[in-house]
C-alpha cells in the first residue's frame, strides 16, 4: 500500500470512528456532517470524497461493525475442533455474537436501531481486514452440513430476525428476563428453525 493509499485509508477510518462516536453519544439525527468532519480533522469537502451523505456513512459503519462482530465469531469457531454438527457450530457462532453485543451495548443499540436485512447482507459480504468472514464461514458450514439445507438465506433471515427482536430488550433492559434465562429457549427455537429447513 502506497503512502497516498495509507493516508486515504487513515482519513476514512478517522471519519468512520468519529461518526460512530457521535452516533452512539449524540444520536444520528443530532449529528451533522460538519460535526463529523470537524472532529475528524478534515474539511467538509473531504467527507464527500469518501461518503455520499450521512446515511451512507451510517450504512458503511453498520456494515463494518457488523462484519467485525461476525468475523470475530467465525474466527472463534475456527479454533473449536470438538464441535462437529452444523447445528452446534451455528449455535456457537450465535452465542459468540450475542456475548459480544452484551459486552458492547452501545454497539448493539446502534446496530439494532439501524439494521435492515439489506444492510445486514451487505455487512456479511463486505470484506474486512480479518482473515475469516461470516459469509465464508456460513457457506463452509452449509457445505459441511450432514444434510442439505433448503433456502439457507431465508433460514438465516428468520434466525437473525428472531435474535434481534428477542435479544435487544433482554440485553439493554433485562426485560422480560435476564440473558442467561433467554439463551436456552432461544437456542432450542433456533435448532427448531434449522430442523425445519433441513432436508431429509
Amino acid at each position: 500500500m502506497t503512502k497516498v493509499d495509507q493516508k486515504k485509508k487513515s482519513k476514512e477510518s478517522s471519519l468512520l470512528n468519529t461518526a460512530f462516536e457521535f452516533f452512539t453519544t449524540k444520536g444520528f439525527s443530532k449529528t451533522s456532517i460538519t460535526d463529523i468532519a470537524s472532529k475528524a480533522g478534515v474539511g467538509k469537502g473531504t467527507f464527500y470524497l469518501y461518503f455520499k451523505d450521512k446515511y451512507d456513512i451510517r450504512n458503511k459503519l453498520i456494515a463494518r461493525k457488523s462484519e467485525q462482530v461476525f468475523t470475530i465469531a467465525a474466527y472463534a469457531l475456527s479454533q473449536q475442533k470438538e464441535i462437529k454438527t452444523f447445528e452446534d457450530k451455528f449455535i456457537f457462532l450465535i452465542d459468540n455474537v450475542i456475548n459480544q453485543l452484551d459486552e458492547n451495548q452501545s454497539l448493539l443499540n446502534f446496530i439494532s436501531k439501524n439494521l435492515s436485512w439489506g444492510v445486514f447482507m451487505q455487512a456479511i459480504s463486505t470484506p474486512v481486514e480479518l482473515e475469516v468472514s461470516f459469509q465464508d464461514e456460513y457457506m463452509r458450514l452449509l457445505s459441511e452440513s450432514e444434510k442439505p439445507i433448503r433456502d439457507p438465506e431465508l433460514m438465516l433471515y428468520m434466525i437473525v430476525e428472531l435474535i434481534s427482536s428477542t435479544c435487544y430488550s433482554v440485553i439493554l433492559y433485562k426485560e422480560p428476563c435476564a440473558l442467561s434465562k433467554l439463551k436456552p429457549d432461544l437456542y432450542r427455537t433456533i435448532r427448531g428453525i434449522i430442523k425445519q429447513f433441513t432436508q431429509e
